[in-house]
This record gives C-alpha cells, structure tokens and sequence, in this order.
C-alpha cells in the first residue's frame, strides 16, 4: 500500500453506523464493492482502468450490514506512549519530535514500578535526567497528566500527522481539538 508517495492510497472502512472501523487496500475496497457488501461514500480523483471500465479509487466505504467487532487494545509500544502523551513531555509540558523524546517510569523500576500504561510517561531528556532514579514528588516535579491505557479506535494502530489523512477521510474521523500534532512528518507504518 503506498500512501502520499504514490498513486494508490487506501480506503476508510466505515460499519453500516458511519463509525470508521479500518484502513484497507484499495483492491479490497474494489472487491467489497462488486460484491454488494459495501457502497462508495467518496472516491479519489484517481482511477483504475480495465479494458472497458474506468473505475475511480474508493476513498471512504461504508458497509451495507452493521458488523460487531471487538475493539483491540492498544498496544504498548514507545510510539503509542508518544501519540497517547501528544509528544509532549509529561513533566515540563514542552512538545518535541521523538528523537529528543524518552519516557519515563513514574514509579522508578528500582522500587518496583511496572513497565505498564499506568506507569510510563513521555519525556524529555532533560527532565529525565532531573527526576532519574525518584517519584516526581521526590523530585519535586509535577505531572502534567496520570498515565493510563488510551482507548483509541482500533483502526489507529499508525500514527498519522493531520496533514497526511486524505481530505474525503475527515468528515469521519474524530479529532480532538486541543491536538494539534506537532510540525514534522514521522512516517506511516504500512503494514
């Protein structure tokens, strides 16, 4: 799947609800289409061509039944803890691209901290260094938030900046106005 880049961007899978349940491949949009299991809601401007159709790329389908599905959790990697925490160091509240970005155990592992949502939280490498081995209260440090498990919607499982979302994908996807991610591109996982 090529994104920006190239010609071929994928399709917003909506349920029968309009509520955005994934990310899939143009051809699977296609596929579901023919098949009579969804309806094109909003096409990009590029096409497929056969011998005797033109048929213009799916941007956002909607299902034509509701499907039940299990919404996933998150998983805990140093990219989601960033995405969660918004790049901002939970300590200063200062925001930084991730390579100047680490995070940090609220409860120090030494003293029996988790590696866990609850308990990791992103940070500079200054304010890393200035709590090391401590609680933030020993530190005489603050947080800016509690550290917990976001509930994100199971098709974020990539991280995208607002300038990378298709335009046709906005109307249904939910953003929270306080985000504002910050001015840089960090990439698409294209799995």
């Amino acid at each position: 799947m090529t994104w920006n880049n190239g010609n071929i961007k994928p399709s917003l899978l909506l349920n029968a609800t309009f509520e955005p349940i994934g990310v899939i491949s143009w051809r699977k949009a296609i596929i579901l289409t023919f098949l009579g299991k969804a309806e094109v809601i909003s096409a990009y401007h590029q096409a497929i061509h056969s011998i005797s159709q033109t048929i213009k790329l799916p941007a956002v389908l909607r299902l034509t039944r509701y499907v039940k599905y299990r919404r996933q959790d998150v998983k805990f990697t140093r990219r989601n803890i960033y995405i969660r925490d918004k790049y901002r160091c939970q300590y200063c509240g200062k925001v930084f691209e991730p390579k100047d970005l680490t995070y940090d155990h609220v409860i120090p592992r030494s003293r029996g901290g988790k590696t866990t949502w609850s308990n990791v939280v992103t940070c500079c490498h200054t304010c890393n260094l200035k709590k090391g081995d401590r609680t933030p209260k020993d530190a005489g440090m603050t947080l800016l938030n509690q550290p917990r498990e976001p509930r994100w919607h199971p098709m974020i499982h990539f991280s995208l900046d607002a300038q990378q979302i298709p335009d046709p994908w906005l109307d249904y996807l939910i953003w929270h106005p306080a985000y504002n991610p910050p001015e840089t591109s960090f990439g698409i996982d294209n799995d």
